[in-house]
C-alpha cells in the first residue's frame, strides 16, 4: 500500500489523540437480525457519537494535528453533512475557523448543525463532488487548510478507531459490515481490524445509485461515476478516493449495493425494532445484511455510521419502508357520489383491520362520471398477507381499485 502507508500503530496513535473527545459508542445486540443471519448480529451506534457520526473522529485527529499557523489560517472542508458537522465541532474545540462547502439539497438539520458549531457555511453545485472542487478552488484562493473528508491518512486513521472498539467490545467477530462513501471509514477500520485479527471479514455497503466502487474496483482504480438521487446522501460519492481505494482494494473483502427499498427497510428496522434513529447512509451494511443475510459469516457487526436524518426525509423514508416491508398500501377508489359512500368504505376498511393514514377525497376531476367520486387512500397494514386479505376484502365489496 504505497500511497497509504498507514499501520496499525497509526490507528493506535489516533486514539490517543482523540482521548476523551469523542464517545466509545455502544454495540447493541440484535435478535431480529441475529434470528436472520443465523448467528449473533451486533450494531455498532457510531449514530450515537458527538456530531451523530463517525466523521468527528478523523476530523479532530487531522485538525489536531496542523500546526498553530496553519490554524491560524482556517480550515476549509466539503461535505454533505456529516464531515461538515465534525469539521466544524473539531475546529471550534482547538479554536480554528471552519468554511464548509455542502451541496444544494443538503438536509437541512445538518446545515444549521454545522453552522451551530461556529462553521461558516457555503452552497456550491449539486453533489458532494461539486462542493469537493468549490473547497479546493476556495482554499488556493485563500491559503486555509483544505479537510478532504476521507482521502487523507490521519482521516483514515481517525475513523479506524472505530475498528479498535469492535475488537475490544466483540473480540469474537467473525464479519463486520459497514456503508461505504468514499471509503475512509472502511479502509480505517479494515486496517485496525485486519491487522490483529486477519481473518475477519469486511465487507463495505453502497446505495445502487451511487456506487464508484464496484466499478473501481473492477477497472483496479478509483473510475468517476454520476451518483444518481439516493436517500443515502451521506455516501453519494462519485469517485473514490486514492488512499482509500488502495487500502480497500488490498484489505476489503467485498463492496455490495442495496437499492432504495432495502435502505427503507433498514432504516424502519433500526427505528422500530432496534430504537436507533439512523440516516439512510448509516443503515447501508444493515439494508446488505438483509438483502443476503446468509452471505455474512457470524458473529457480525454492522456499523451504524450516522444519525443525522431530517425529519421530514425520515417521515417519507419510513413510509418508502413501510411499503417495501409490506405494511403499506397506497390505491385509488372509485365511490358512488352519494351522501355516505366514503363512511362506509372507510368503515368496511376498518373491518378490514387497516389503518388509515391519508384520505383523499376528489369529486370534481374531468377522468370521473357525474355521479362518481373518487378517493386516494393510504393505509397501514400487518404484512404482505394482510394486504392481500385487505384488497381482496374491498373486492368482495365491489369496489374498483387502481394503483400508481
Amino acid at each position: 500500500m504505497g500511497l497509504a502507508q498507514l499501520t496499525y500503530d497509526d490507528v493506535v496513535a489516533a486514539r490517543e489523540l482523540l482521548g476523551d473527545f469523542v464517545v466509545r459508542t455502544p454495540t447493541l445486540y440484535s435478535r431480529v437480525l441475529s434470528e436472520a443471519v443465523g448467528g449473533p448480529v451486533h450494531l455498532k451506534c457510531e449514530n450515537l457519537q458527538r456530531a451523530g457520526s463517525f466523521k468527528v473522529r478523523g476530523a479532530y485527529v487531522r485538525i489536531s494535528r496542523l500546526s498553530d499557523e496553519e490554524r491560524a489560517r482556517g480550515v476549509i472542508a466539503a461535505s454533505a453533512g456529516n464531515h461538515a458537522q465534525g469539521v466544524a465541532l473539531a475546529s471550534g474545540t482547538l479554536g480554528c475557523k471552519a468554511t464548509v462547502f455542502v451541496p444544494q439539497g443538503a438536509p437541512l438539520p445538518k446545515v444549521e448543525a454545522t453552522r451551530a458549531y461556529g462553521a461558516e457555511v457555503i452552497f456550491a453545485g449539486t453533489t458532494v463532488d461539486d462542493a469537493l472542487a468549490a473547497a479546493r478552488e476556495h482554499t488556493e484562493a485563500t491559503g486555509g487548510v483544505f479537510i478532504h473528508p476521507f482521502d487523507h491518512r490521519d482521516i483514515v486513521a481517525g475513523q479506524g478507531t472505530v475498528g479498535l472498539e469492535i475488537l475490544e467490545q466483540l473480540p469474537d467477530v467473525g464479519t463486520i459490515v459497514l456503508p461505504v462513501g468514499g471509503g475512509g471509514l472502511a479502509a480505517g477500520v479494515a486496517l485496525a481490524v485486519k491487522s490483529m485479527r486477519p481473518g475477519v471479514r469486511i465487507v463495505g455497503v453502497q446505495a445502487e445509485r451511487a456506487s464508484a466502487y464496484p466499478a473501481s474496483l473492477a477497472a483496479g482504480h478509483p473510475v468517476m461515476v454520476e451518483p444518481q438521487s439516493t436517500i443515502a446522501d451521506g455516501i453519494a460519492v462519485g469517485r473514490p478516493g486514492d488512499i482509500t481505494f488502495e487500502m480497500i482494494h488490498y484489505l476489503v473483502d467485498s463492496v455490495v449495493t442495496v437499492s432504495e427499498e432495502s435502505l427503507s427497510r433498514a432504516l424502519l428496522l433500526c427505528l422500530e425494532r432496534g430504537k436507533q434513529v439512523v440516516e439512510p447512509a448509516g443503515v447501508a451494511g444493515v439494508a446488505g445484511l438483509l438483502d443476503q443475510p446468509h452471505a455474512f459469516e457470524p458473529p457480525v457487526v454492522a456499523v451504524l455510521s450516522g444519525g443525522n436524518i431530517d425529519p421530514l426525509l425520515l417521515s417519507k423514508v419510513l413510509r418508502h419502508g413501510l411499503s417495501a416491508a409490506g405494511r403499506y398500501l397506497a390505491f385509488r377508489i372509485r365511490l358512488p357520489d352519494r351522501p355516505g359512500a366514503l363512511a362506509v368504505l372507510l368503515s368496511r376498511v376498518a373491518d378490514l383491520g387497516a389503518n388509515v393514514i391519508d384520505v383523499v377525497h376528489e369529486r370534481m376531476a374531468p377522468r370521473l362520471q357525474i355521479d362518481e367520486a373518487e378517493v386516494l387512500m393510504h393505509l397501514e397494514t400487518r404484512g404482505p398477507l394482510h394486504c392481500d386479505e385487505v384488497l381482496a376484502g374491498l373486492r368482495r365489496y365491489g369496489y374498483k381499485l387502481s394503483f400508481g
